[in-house]
C-alpha cells in the first residue's frame, strides 16, 4: 500500500547520511566504515565497501504503492490494479474506456488506470488483425508465443519527481519493480516517453517487454506529460494526475505568472491554457538526457530499498544494486528515442549499459564532413526538427492534395476522425502560397506538385508521400511546430508567439471553456500536446475572432487557409527571415529578431554530440515515417555518430520498409492495407540488445529489412504475420540490404 514520505524517503544531504548510516550500523552491529558486502546473488561479490542508500540529489520520493493484482478487472484500489495492465489486462485495454465512479472528481487511482489505458493504445495497433494479442501484447511472453493470458504483472511502483530549476514544472518520474525481480540477474530499463506524454508514456512499447524480463522500468516524463494549466480558474494537475489550484505544493507545472498577469490576460484573450511543455520557460528537451539518467539513479535508489539490507533495523538500507553490478538499458521510441540517445552521449558515470531507440528525432550538431545517400544518390539530411516542422507546416497542407500524395478511394486519416471537408481549405493553402510565391502553378494540382517537390526536397522521400495526408489532417505539424516554438525560445504563455495560442473550443470552433468532466480527467485523456484533448491550436487574429487553426482565416489574405500568416510567422521565428521576401527580421517586425534569435538559441541546445562513448545501440525506424523523416532523423544520426566515432561505434541501424510513425494508424481504413507495424522490429531489437549483453551475442549489422503490406481491402486487411509481411532482421543481410558508412557518407540500399 503506499507510504508517504517515510523517513527513508526524504532527501538528506549525503554526507549527513552517511554519517547517520554509519553510525546506526555501528550501534545495532550492522555494517560500519570497514565492513564489506559479498552479495553474489546481487552481483557484488568483490567486497567493495558498503555505502548508505540515499536519494540521489534533486529527487523526491513521494509514494511506494505495491499493485498485486494477478487477475483482470481494473478497479479503483491498489489491490485491483497491477504494473503493465492497471487491472484491466490484455482484453481490458482492448476494451472501452473504463468508466470513472464520478466523472467530475476522479481519483487517483482511477486516474492512473485510465491513464495507462490511453497510452498504450495511443502508440500500438490493438486490432488482432495488427497483431495485437498474437505477436505482441500482455498475454504475449518474450518467445513470442500466447502463454501469459491476460498478462497482469504485480509489483511495487515509487513515484516521485525532479525538481527543476525555475521552481515551475517538475519531472515526474515511476519506478516499477516486478515482483519476479530476480535479485541475481538484477536489470533497470529506463523508458523515457515519447512525444510530450506523462510519465506512461512508454508502458506499452517498453515497460511491457521489461516487465516481462523480470526487470525494473524506470519511467519518466522527461519534464513533458500532462501539465495543463487551465487560466480561467487557475487550476492545475497534481503530479497523481488529479485537479488543483496553482499554487499547490504538487503541483505538475504552473505558469509563471502573477495574479494581476493573469487576469489582464484573460481579458485579452480569455479561456486559454498554459502546457508544460511548450511553456514552462525552461526547455524541457535541453534536459531529456539528463531526465533520464535521473530515472535510472531513482531506480538504483527504489531497487536498494526494497532489497537491500537495513541499517541495524532501520528504515535506511545499504546499497546492494550499482550500476556497476545492475544491468541497465536505455530504451524507448519517438522523442523518447531521442532521450534515450542524449542520455548515453552524457552518461557521465557510466550508468547505461547499451541502448535501443526507436525512430528518434536527434537532430546532428554538425552535417560537415560527412553525407547520407540512398541508392547511391546523395539526399538531404539532418535538419533540425523545428527547421523541418515549421517547413511541413507550410507545405504539407498543399502537398497533400497532389496525386502522388491521394491516398485513392479509400477514407484518408482526416475524413476517418471526422475532420471533414479540409480539401477546400488546403486549396486555400496552395493559393496563398502562390501568392506570396512560395510555390509555382497556374491552378491547385499543380502548385500541390510544387509543394509535394519541396518536400521531397527537404528530406521527405517518396515513401513518404501518402503520409503527408495523415499528419496534416491531424495537425500534427501545427501541433508541434506551435508548441516546440515556445519551448525553444522560453516564451511565456503571456506572450502569444506569432498570434498562436491554446485553448478549447465551442461548436464554431472558438475558444472556449474546458468542460469540467473534460478538465478533470485530462490527465488521463490527454498526450501532452495541443491535439483537442482538452485543448487545441487557436489563430488569435483570424478574421471574425480567434479561431481553430484548421478553421482560420487569415487577415493578410482573407481566405480560410489553415492560418497561413502563423505559419509562416513561425517559419521566420527558426530562419530569422521573412519566408515570402526572404528580408532579415527586425526589431520591429512580427516576430522580432530577438524572438527567433531566442528560437535558435534554443534549438542549438538540444543538438546531439553523436558520441554514443562506444555504447552498444540499436535504432529502428520506418522508412514511411513522415513525422520525423528517416533522412533528417534516424539516418542522419547514425551518419554522424559514424564519423564522430571513427570506427569505433557501437551503434547498428535497422531500416524498416513500409513502417511509419504511429502503428495505432494502422487500425484506420488504408493504413492497414499499406503499412505494417513497426513495434514488432522494436521489440526484437530489445531481445538483440539483451542477448548480446547477457551472453554476447552479436548484434545484426545495419540493415533494410523489406517487408510486405497486408493489402486486401481497406478496412480489412488480413491478418499479418511474420512469415507472410514481417521477415525478421538478419544476422548476415544480402548485399543489397546493407546499410554502410565508407568514412565519408552512411550508405542506403533503395
Amino acid at each position: 500500500m503506499a507510504t508517504r514520505n517515510p523517513a527513508a524517503f526524504r532527501r538528506l544531504p549525503a554526507a549527513a547520511a552517511a554519517l547517520l548510516c554509519l553510525h546506526l550500523g555501528a550501534q545495532a552491529g550492522g555494517p560500519g566504515p570497514d565492513d564489506r558486502y559479498d552479495d553474489r546473488h546481487g552481483g557484488h561479490g568483490h567486497g567493495e565497501p558498503m555505502r548508505p542508500n540515499v536519494l540521489p540529489p534533486g529527487i523526491t520520493s513521494l509514494a511506494r504503492t505495491a499493485y498485486t493484482a494477478t487477475s483482470p478487472g481494473g478497479g479503483t484500489s491498489a489491490s485491483t490494479q497491477d504494473l503493465l495492465t492497471a487491472g484491466l489486462g490484455k482484453t481490458g485495454l482492448a476494451g472501452a474506456a473504463p468508466a470513472y465512479a464520478d466523472p467530475l472528481n476522479p481519483t487517483a487511482l482511477e486516474l492512473r488506470r485510465n491513464a495507462i489505458y490511453a497510452n498504450y493504445r495511443g502508440l500500438l495497433d490493438i486490432t488482432a488483425n495488427g497483431g495485437y494479442g498474437r505477436l505482441y501484447g500482455p498475454n504475449i511472453d518474450l518467445a513470442g508465443n500466447d502463454t501469459l493470458g491476460e498478462g497482469l504483472i504485480p509489483g511495487v511502483e515509487y513515484l516521485g519527481y525532479v525538481d527543476v530549476p525555475g521552481g515551475n514544472r517538475r519531472v515526474t518520474t515511476a519506478v516499477q519493480v516486478p515482483a519476479g525481480f530476480d535479485t541475481s540477474k538484477p536489470c533497470i530499463v529506463a523508458a523515457p516517453s515519447s512525444g510530450s506524454r506523462g510519465v506512461y508514456g512508454a508502458i506499452g512499447t517498453v515497460a511491457e517487454w521489461a516487465l516481462k524480463r523480470g526487470c525494473a522500468v524506470a519511467l519518466t516524463d522527461t519534464g513533458k506529460g500532462m501539465g495543463l494549466h487551465d487560466l480561467s480558474d487557475n487550476t492545475v494537475h497534481r503530479i497523481d494526475g488529479t485537479r488543483a489550484d496553482a499554487a499547490d505544493p504538487l503541483s505538475h507545472f504552473s505558469a509563471k505568472l502573477s495574479e494581476d498577469q493573469r487576469a489582464a490576460f484573460n481579458a485579452r484573450t480569455p479561456n486559454r491554457v498554459a502546457l508544460k511543455h511548450a511553456h514552462s520557460q525552461t526547455n524541457p528537451e535541453r534536459d531529456w538526457g539528463t531526465d533520464t539518467l535521473a530515472a535510472v539513479r531513482y531506480a538504483l535508489w527504489a531497487l536498494n530499498q526494497e532489497y537491500g539490507p537495513s541499517v541495524g533495523g532501520s528504515p535506511l538500507k545499504w546499497q546492494r544494486f550499482r550500476p556497476e553490478n545492475t544491468l541497465v538499458m536505455a530504451a524507448s521510441v519517438s522523442n523518447g528515442g531521442t532521450a534515450v540517445l542524449r542520455a548515453a552521449e552524457q552518461d557521465e558515470q557510466g550508468l547505461i549499459d547499451a541502448v535501443v531507440a526507436g525512430e528518434p528525432g536527434a537532430t546532428p550538431r554538425s552535417t560537415y564532413g560527412y553525407g547520407v545517400q540512398q541508392g547511391g544518390q546523395p539526399v538531404a539530411f539532418g535538419k533540425p526538427l523545428l527547421d523541418y516542422f515549421t517547413f511541413a507546416n507550410l507545405y504539407q497542407p498543399c502537398a497533400a492534395l497532389a496525386a502522388e500524395a491521394s491516398m485513392g478511394a479509400e477514407l484518408s486519416i482526416h475524413n476517418y476522425m471526422t475532420l471533414t471537408g479540409m480539401n477546400p481549405r488546403a486549396a486555400n493553402r496552395c493559393a496563398s502560397l502562390a501568392q506570396a510565391g512560395m510555390v509555382s502553378g497556374a491552378d491547385t494540382a499543380a502548385q500541390a506538385a510544387d509543394a509535394l517537390s519541396k518536400l521531397r526536397h527537404y528530406g521527405w522521400g517518396p515513401y513518404n508521400d501518402q503520409m503527408h495526408n495523415a499528419h496534416y489532417g491531424l495537425g500534427n505539424a501545427v501541433i508541434v511546430t506551435s508548441m516546440y516554438v515556445n519551448a525553444y525560445g522560453r516564451f511565456s504563455v503571456l506572450d502569444n508567439v506569432c498570434g498562436v495560442s491554446f485553448a478549447g473550443v465551442d461548436a464554431a470552433f472558438a475558444p472556449a471553456l474546458i468542460a469540467p468532466a473534460a478538465k478533470a480527467v485530462s490527465y488521463a485523456t490527454g498526450n501532452g500536446t495541443a491535439n483537442g484533448a482538452p485543448a487545441t491550436v487557436i489563430v488569435n487574429d483570424s478574421v471574425g475572432g480567434a479561431r481553430r487553426w484548421d478553421f482560420a482565416v487569415s487577415p493578410g489574405t482573407a481566405l480560410a487557409d489553415l492560418g497561413f500568416e502563423a505559419a509562416v510567422c513561425q517559419r521566420a521565428l527558426f530562419t530569422g527571415t521573412d519566408p515570402r521576401s526572404g528580408a532579415p527580421l527586425t526589431d520591429t517586425s512580427t516576430p522580432t529578431r530577438a524572438q527567433s534569435e531566442a528560437v535558435r538559441r534554443g534549438v542549438r541546445e538540444v543538438l546531439a554530440s553523436g558520441d554514443l562513448q562506444r555504447k552498444p545501440t540499436l535504432v529502428v525506424a520506418g522508412r514511411s515515417d513522415a513525422l520525423l523523416p528517416v533522412n533528417n532523423a534516424a539516418r542522419a544520426y547514425t551518419a554522424f555518430n559514424q564519423a564522430v566515432e571513427r570506427g569505433r561505434s557501437g551503434l547498428r541501424y535497422v531500416e524498416v520498409t513500409n513502417g511509419q510513425h504511429f502503428d495505432g494508424f494502422l487500425g484506420f481504413s488504408g493504413f492497414d492495407t499499406r503499412y505494417v507495424p513497426l513495434h514488432v522490429y522494436f521489440l526484437d531489437g530489445l531481445n538483440a540488445m539483451y542477448a548480446h549483453l547477457t551472453t554476447g551475442a552479436a548484434l545484426p549489422p545495419s540493415q533494410v529489412v523489406r517487408t510486405t503490406p497486408r493489402g486486401g481491402l481497406p478496412g480489412a486487411a488480413p491478418a499479418v504475420t511474420r512469415a507472410a509481411n514481417l521477415p525478421p532482421i538478419a544476422a548476415t543481410p544480402a548485399a543489397g540490404d546493407a546499410i554502410t558508412f565508407n568514412g565519408n557518407a552512411l550508405n542506403v540500399p533503395n
